[in-house]
């Protein structure tokens, strides 16, 4: 039988907060959940925690390197046990202890392994069988359009299989949607669950508050004065509003129903306008301006209530 230090990669001075180091970046790596199916990772996992439930117990470690035990913690001159032997002993038999209680349980492992992605249990209290497989937690980004109508996304998952969602209509940012069965694998208990968390992309004019869309909708300085009918666009298309003689920037427009869709109906949008001038601003218009402000100065600003 391997050497434990050699099965582990550390030295025989290595101290026990090493070992344990050196043992929990193994056991993420070769665990069955993470590698089902795989029966020679299944047996390095099996020969990687035999060797710490050796080097993790000082009296067994001490006795090891006096020669007064083999490496499958056996007397000198006795054989069997092995592996299989420290494996259960470690937990994965009848009751065993769980080995990765040493270290803060399977959750710490699995929430490193995922990067941060929150991973249950992949062992339950009797051991391996019958455990269930481990949740993992994906992020998935959707267009504004796609949020506020709903719709449907393909994703491909760690296993590269490939699922088409349903977006929800009006689903907010963070919103987070669970595919039963569809995360790790279990050891006989049925696979985890996939969390997809949906991330809202910024749209170039629209904004929303609650199920109403806001726009910023630019116009001219003679659809402004002289009232005009002009083109817009919604979530579901481009329809026609009509601009108000007198206009001003500020002035709002209200269009029923083209918000955000619900159960309860949608929301409404609503056009704001802001008169914008033309760039460079004709010499023609420039001198009408001037002519014209001599005889109708006014201040805005003053009927505003600024002083």
């Amino acid at each position: 039988m391997p050497d434990p230090y050699q099965i582990l990669g550390v030295s025989k001075t290595s101290s026990a907060s090493e070992i344990k180091s050196a043992y929990r970046k193994l056991a993420k790596k070769l665990h069955p959940d993470v590698n089902p199916g795989r029966k020679d990772i299944e047996q390095k996992f099996k020969e990687v925690t035999a060797a710490y439930d050796l080097l993790s117990d000082a009296d067994k470690r001490a006795r090891f390197d006096k020669g007064e035990i083999d490496a499958q913690g056996q007397e000198r001159g006795f054989g069997g046990g092995g592996y299989e032997r420290a494996y259960r002993h470690a937990g994965h038999g009848a009751g065993g202890a769980d080995p990765f209680s040493a270290f803060g349980g399977m959750e710490d492992i699995f929430a490193e392994f995922m990067g941060g992605g929150r991973a249950r249990r992949g062992f339950g209290a009797g051991g391996a069988t019958g455990a269930r497989g481990s949740d993992v937690t994906y992020t998935i980004g959707v267009s504004f359009v796609e949020a506020c109508l709903g719709g449907k996304k393909r994703v491909t998952l760690n296993n590269d299989k490939t699922l088409d969602i349903t977006i929800p209509p009006g689903v907010e940012e963070g919103h987070k949607l669970r595919l039963k069965g569809q995360g790790l694998p279990g050891l006989g208990g049925g696979a985890g669950d996939a969390i997809v968390e949906i991330h809202i992309e910024p749209h170039p004019f629209f904004t929303r508050k609650g199920r109403d869309i806001h726009l910023e909708c630019p116009v001219s300085l003679p659809e402004a004065v002289l009232g005009a009918n002009v083109t817009v666009p919604t979530l579901d298309g481009h329809v026609a509003v009509k601009v108000p003689k007198g206009a001003n920037s500020g002035t709002t427009l209200r269009l029923k129903g083209k918000g955000v869709r619900g159960s309860t109906g949608a929301g409404d949008m609503f056009v704001k306008l802001k008169i914008v001038l033309p760039a460079p601003v004709p010499q023609d218009l420039t001198d009408w301006i001037e002519k014209w402000a001599k005889k109708n100065a006014y201040d805005p600003r003053k009927k505003a209530g600024f002083g």
